[in-house]
């Protein structure tokens, strides 16, 4: 893949994105990040929030502000994704996503005392606690991706297309084809949720530039989930499992799995919810997360 495809510029092409005021640059384990972070107050708990694959803070700002009220809050950017640079070295398989994500926390010198992962971003959290990278309260998992996508996503981001990731020619055509309308749409109707038309023209901005592309179809190609799978009954952090009861991205299967392998987990359903649950009721999902962080 080349480091040379198109990139999106801060601040250039951020000038209406959700809490700007809460981003900064960070230099990280040889990477320059894009996090938000909340106006840190003294003896606060912090939450670590981490998005999907594809996605980047935008996704957070509305469960974010919530957090903000109780905890600290930090969230980036992914590596190759919105204004992250790709990992320094290497591919981003999960192991070294988790290391990344690690280094940053490191170098801003922070503890975490809640982790929430959406999607992709749960399996990057536990990942991390059982690499000893962070050592949270407790670690929440929002439709939790942790086995492959179904459906029309599954289909769209086809085996092929997994290959192609690395042909230097190939982001840029990704990003003509899921950039448009149609498809855009098509994409947002299958996580099962209905988004606000920021959020909608944020998710068609990420779609159609290349590195971004780029950066959520390398994580693709690098994604093998089964040695966590093997290891989730290693997990000694406590877990919450919160289901979207629409979500037609990531079945509810698959968080009933999980808890057979950890069966002190709690899971919770969101009726009515989709895949992006948090950006479609905020309120509701910090309410059953904060019945258990604060």
């Amino acid at each position: 893949m080349s480091a040379r495809v198109a990139a999106l510029a801060w601040p250039q092409d951020a000038t209406d994105w959700p809490l700007r005021n809460w981003s900064e640059m960070v230099e990280a384990g040889g990477m320059r990040w894009h996090v938000q972070r909340s106006p840190v107050r003294a003896r606060r708990p912090l939450a670590v929030l981490i998005h999907g694959t594809g996605a980047s803070t935008h996704s957070w700002a509305a469960l974010a502000q919530l957090i903000a009220q109780d905890m600290d809050v930090l969230s980036m950017d992914l590596p190759g994704h919105a204004f992250t640079s790709p990992v320094a070295q290497g591919e981003p398989t999960l192991p070294r996503l988790a290391q990344a994500v690690g280094a940053l926390l490191a170098a801003l010198k922070l503890e975490v005392d809640l982790m929430v992962g959406h999607s992709a971003g749960a399996a990057i959290g536990a990942q991390m606690c059982l690499d000893g990278a962070c050592a949270p309260r407790r670690l929440v998992s929002l439709n939790g991706a942790w086995f492959p996508f179904a459906g029309f996503p599954g289909s769209f981001f086809s085996p092929m297309a997994k290959l192609l990731a690395l042909n230097p020619f190939v982001p840029q055509l990704f990003a003509w084809r899921a950039g448009s309308d149609a498809v855009i749409d098509k994409l947002l109707a299958a996580t099962g949720s209905e988004v606000d038309a920021q959020s909608r023209a944020i998710y068609a901005r990420l779609l159609r530039n290349p590195r971004h592309a780029a950066g959520a179809l390398a994580m693709m190609a690098c994604w093998d989930l089964k040695p966590l799978q093997g290891r989730l009954g290693q997990l000694a952090v406590p877990l919450q499992l919160l289901v979207g009861a629409q979500d037609h991205m990531v079945s509810p299967e698959q968080a009933r799995s999980v808890h057979a392998l950890q069966p002190l987990a709690q899971i919770e359903t969101l009726d009515g919810l989709g895949h992006l649950a948090h950006e479609e009721d905020a309120a509701r999902v910090w309410a059953a997360i904060r019945a258990h962080a604060v």
